[in-house]
């Protein structure tokens, strides 16, 4: 039989069984329902954040607005003096995360990969960081800062996210590390590679989706932060971006729907390109740590 022959022969197609398909549909509609909670909220946003504060308490939220008021956006950044909270909120979280990712990822190597007495226990004292409300030591970190004149800037900031965020960051590191063979790291020793450059060359690499993965969880963690913020910069001009959304507040607690849902908009659009950006690089992540190489 000629390849022509071949060509022209009608091909079969895959009949799907009506039993199939109604297995199929319980997982479509909770994929469809899922994708309502996690979307139908971002849209309610955007479009009240289009209305005049009468449009939004007279009529229903769900509804269109009656007039767009773009102008709500430049309301936004001079109200909530967003180019001054988008800043300090770098400043603060920027040092703060290559500190954390650094010492963490260079914490959590040592404490899996190298070999030496004690690390059982410097890793439960790590733990046990974890365990101790943030609430707890907000006062007595306070009061020391206050005595040593780090109150007024964005030090404070910087010194509490960095100790608060590599527990954490150990933990998770030691776990990533644990997923790849020792005999990687064995064959790099008997090649005449120290522990640095096996962390440079060979264990760094190997987990960098797993280091952007947590550094992305931490990014969040620090962005969003209001409780420390609000503590340690509690000035107009050391607002960070979560602790500006409160500058909305009017007298006797009246608020300006519009321009405040507009500053959120902007606050978490930026946060959603990001991860959308780097999407499949979490996930490569978020699964290296659940194989054992």
């Amino acid at each position: 039989m000629t390849t022509a022959a071949l060509s022209r022969r009608p091909v079969a197609r895959l009949r799907t069984s009506p039993l199939a398909v109604l297995k199929r549909v319980p997982v479509v509609l909770v994929i469809v329902v899922l994708l309502v909670i996690e979307i139908y909220p971002l849209v309610w946003m955007f479009l009240n954040s289009l209305k005049s504060n009468e449009d939004f308490l007279n009529n229903p939220s769900w509804a269109l607005p009656q007039v767009w008021e773009w102008n709500n956006y430049v309301q936004a950044w001079q109200i909530g003096m967003l180019a001054t909270t988008i800043r300090n909120s770098v400043l603060a979280t920027v040092p703060s995360l290559l500190i954390i990712i650094v010492v963490g990822t260079a914490a959590g190597f040592a404490l899996e990969v190298m070999v030496w007495k004690g690390r059982s226990a410097v890793l439960l004292l790590i733990l046990s960081g974890i365990m101790i409300p943030g609430q707890m030591i907000l006062l007595p970190l306070f009061t020391a800062f206050y005595n040593i004149g780090l109150t007024g800037s964005l030090w404070p900031l910087i010194l509490i996210y960095t100790a608060t965020g590599i527990p954490l960051t150990v933990i998770m590191m030691a776990t990533y590390f644990r997923a790849i063979p020792k005999e990687v790291f064995e064959a790099a020793t008997i090649d005449g590679a120290g522990m640095l450059r096996a962390f440079v060359s060979i264990g760094f690499p190997m987990i960098r989706n797993a280091v952007l993965t947590v550094a992305l969880v931490q990014f969040f963690l620090i962005w969003n932060d209001l409780l420390i913020a609000i503590t340690f910069a509690n000035t107009r001009d050391l607002n960070t971006i979560q602790a500006g959304l409160l500058n909305f507040s009017g007298d006797y607690g009246a608020k300006d729907y519009g321009p405040l849902l507009a500053a959120v908009c902007i606050t978490v659009g930026g946060i959603l390109v990001i991860y959308l950006f780097l999407n499949q690089r979490i996930m490569n992540g978020l699964a290296a740590g659940a194989v054992k190489g």
